[in-house]
């Protein structure tokens, strides 16, 4: 009975707060320990319900941080942008097409001194890429959708083994993973052979940046299994070309005890690793605010 109650009076009044948290740490040190450093800087609060879904470049000695913002009142995510890891200087990002349509994930890449952004648009079903403008940062060009035709969510995309190599899967569909590659990031998109792949749901989902650490390739992914975004798993894929591929899990990320609901994205820049993690939130306008959210989500 007691347990009854707290269930639901969490449904009601409680809901999840996601942040932005640090550490100063390389790719190559997280694989040689299997684990984040233990001094986790996470940032001092923003006012929104979800500060989430964070991707970092380094601007000179700076770093730059791209991330989904949610605000139960606008019920739908926004990308924002904030230099030197402080909320007070964030602005909106413009330029994503359509308007008005739920935006998270915006992953980053770099190529020739040019940053590119892929935010997740799975309402326009498509992966589309876009040019950051250089003068302008919180401004998105639309280059060209790289593929089209399903509500495709989390895509990640790296130049890997001279051919770019996109991953991406199905907003509900939590078993298949979609593999993309092409001679050019902004380039003709086949897909690969095997697609649909079966995989688990642990292993489905990206969490962050794909990245190389030696001659590996490595791949977070989210693990939903105790809840959503729980924690990241990171695989080393051991074999990738147009008809094959194979991954094997190598450990997971476990959130931080400050906040121990979740961890779902990993990103990385010169000796900085920037990550999300999620604490539960109690008010009593909650239920308003949800009401809100799922009223303008219909």
């Amino acid at each position: 009975m007691v347990t009854a109650t707290v269930n639901l009076f969490n449904k009601i009044f409680a809901a999840d707060k996601w942040n932005i948290g640090f550490v100063h740490q390389t790719p190559e040190n997280l694989i040689e320990t299997r684990k984040l450093g233990t001094a986790i800087n996470w940032l001092p609060e923003d006012d929104i319900d979800y500060a989430a879904d964070p991707f970092v470049v380094n601007v000179g000695n700076t770093p730059r941080i791209y991330y989904e913002e949610l605000d139960f009142w606008k019920g739908k995510g926004e990308i924002m942008m904030i230099d030197g890891l402080d909320f007070k200087n964030k602005k909106k990002i413009s330029g994503i097409k359509p308007d008005a349509i739920h935006l998270s994930y915006p992953y980053l890449i770099e190529e020739g001194g040019t940053l590119y952004c892929i935010p997740e648009t799975s309402e326009a079903k498509e992966v589309a890429l876009y040019q950051v403008d250089e003068n302008n940062p919180e401004k998105l060009i639309k280059l060209k959708a790289l593929v089209s035709g399903k509500a495709f969510v989390d895509s990640s995309v790296i130049h890997y083994n001279n051919k770019y190599w996109l991953f991406t899967s199905v907003s509900g569909d939590h078993d298949h993973l979609y593999i993309y590659h092409s001679n050019a990031l902004d380039g003709q998109y086949t897909g690969h052979y095997q697609n649909p792949i079966p995989v688990e749901a642990a292993f489905c989902r990206a969490a962050g940046h794909l990245f190389v650490v030696g001659q590996s390739l490595y791949r977070p992914t989210q693990n939903p299994v105790s809840r959503y975004g729980g924690s990241i798993m990171i695989n080393q894929i051991e074999v990738l070309n147009e008809k094959e591929f194979k991954s094997t899990n190598q450990f997971e990320i476990l959130p931080d005890k400050a906040y121990s609901k979740g961890l779902h994205n990993i990103s990385f820049a010169d000796n900085i690793i920037v990550i999300d993690g999620k604490r539960k939130v109690v008010s009593p306008i909650m239920p308003i605010k949800k009401f809100v959210r799922n009223y303008k989500n219909r």
